[in-house]
């Protein structure tokens, strides 16, 4: 049975499976809201934590990696979670876990109980990272599919930018800043308990009767749920081992070359040392408190536009495409700043507007290309068998990266100079156009059991 041929995408849904599956993406993306508030949320709480804990560069550093660290448990915990108890009890728990963290947060009297609490909220954004593409990708219409998973990266770039806002508006108070993210975490619990399971999920564990009945409801019409249905049965015919063992298959190894070579791209290319550190950053260049946080919800109305952008463009002219168009601007800006950066002193008049458009650009590109794609193509991409364990691989990558960016990027500014900084992720942005163009293919518009038979007959790379 071949699956490879390439498929035009079909006209969206209408109707009550298309509401069903709006909903479900929307609810379910609370939890990229969360992710993005409680990674977001140190960028403005951190100049005055670092002032109440007398935290020197090191102590700020292991305060803002905490939550990181936690993530990299999570992500590692979260297949086996998302594998035997379902993709749906999986963000039910990352929910609760979201709502512990962010009250030991606002309640924290001294340094380290914050750290612990913020590893707490890493457990939770861990396990969302995993859980919430997974399950809206095997829930999702082929044709809508890009559309809706993007949701949740578009979801956390509200988050980032309401920690921004939060940050600029309440400005030292940083446990009002912490404590808000209880808000999104009770409503994406409630919000959870109404909402079925991934079919997907249901066949391989409950059987083709479980799996119909969700079907049924959030696709147009009968004749399309039995379509798909009879596409699942063909998959999980095939044979081959489950969780990790599946992951040695030689097939499968051009999916997880692009899928995790994505997600370290998405972390070294840079755009969460911005993200971090943008107030740092430019704060230690020259630009007074206000301007830097002014500066920095900037950078999150940009993000949130490029990523609902790329929402629009991610299902009509591709996943690979639009990283090939928008990656060489983000190499250009990055070079801009370094080039303003130069002379190892604070740009003065003008130049400080170069700095400010630079940054926003960078985030731009790089945010609605590598940021969009991220937590759509390893769900995307993986066949049904090791999906579940190959995403939290991927997603483990994210969170080992993003620590390593969030342990390094004050250290590099410090060795490097902000110049050095720029221009060494200018070169890694470039580097990762290479590997798109060679690595990462098109699947736009086809099946998730289509790209699961393209690897199995070894044409995946060919997509385009």
């Amino acid at each position: 049975m071949s699956r490879t041929s390439a498929t035009a995408p079909p006209s969206p849904a209408t109707g009550t499976g298309s509401r069903a599956v709006v909903t479900i993406a929307v609810v379910s993306a609370l939890g990229g809201l969360l992710f993005g508030y409680d990674t977001g949320i140190i960028s403005g709480a951190l100049p005055t934590i670092a002032h109440d804990f007398h935290l020197a560069d090191a102590g700020q550093q292991i305060v803002t990696s905490a939550i990181l660290v936690g993530a990299i448990i999570g992500a590692c915990f979260s297949g086996p979670v998302a594998e035997r108890l379902g993709r749906r009890p999986a963000v039910t728990w990352a929910a609760a876990i979201f709502m512990a963290g962010a009250a030991f947060s606002a309640i924290a009297a001294d340094a380290w109980t914050l750290g612990t609490a913020r590893l707490v909220l890493g457990l939770a954004v861990g396990l969302a990272s995993q859980a919430v593409p997974l399950y809206v990708a095997e829930i999702a219409p082929p044709a809508r599919r890009g559309g809706l998973v993007v949701t949740f990266q578009l979801a956390i770039t509200l988050g980032i930018l309401a920690a921004y806002l939060s940050g600029y508006l309440l400005d030292e108070n940083w446990r009002w800043m912490f404590g808000l993210g209880l808000v999104p975490a009770v409503a994406l619990l409630i919000g959870m308990s109404a909402l079925p399971e991934s079919p997907r999920w249901l066949f391989t564990h409950r059987g083709p009767e479980a799996a119909r009945a969700v079907l049924v409801r959030v696709r147009p019409d009968t004749a399309a749920a039995e379509s798909e249905l009879d596409q699942l049965a063909g998959t999980s015919a095939e044979e081959g081992e489950r969780g990790l063992r599946a992951l040695r298959a030689r097939w499968l190894r051009p999916a997880l070359i692009a899928g995790i070579g994505l997600a370290v791209a998405s972390q070294i290319t840079g755009i969460n040392a911005i993200i971090y550190y943008a107030p740092t950053i430019l704060g230690n260049s020259g630009f007074g408190r206000s301007a830097a946080m002014l500066t920095t919800v900037g950078v999150g109305v940009v993000n949130f536009l490029m990523v609902a952008l790329g929402l629009w463009l991610v299902d009509r002219i591709g996943r690979r495409r639009l990283l090939l168009v928008l990656l060489p601007g983000a190499v250009l800006c990055l070079a801009v700043l370094a080039v303003a950066f130069t002379s190892g002193q604070a740009p003065q008049g003008g130049a400080r507007w170069i700095v400010v458009v630079g940054i926003l650009g960078y985030i731009a590109c790089n945010g609605g290309s590598l940021s969009v794609v991220l937590w759509l193509a390893g769900p995307e991409m993986y066949p049904l068998k090791a999906r579940a364990v190959a995403v939290a691989v991927s997603t483990f990558a994210v969170w080992f990266f993003d620590l390593i960016v969030s342990l390094t990027t004050l250290s590099l500014t410090s060795w490097l100079g902000v110049s050095g900084t720029f221009c060494l992720y200018a070169a890694i942005n470039a580097l990762a156009f290479l590997f798109v163009f060679r690595c990462v293919p098109e699947t736009r518009g086809r099946s998730l059991e289509d790209i699961e038979g393209a690897l199995r007959a070894g044409t995946f790379r060919a997509m385009r």
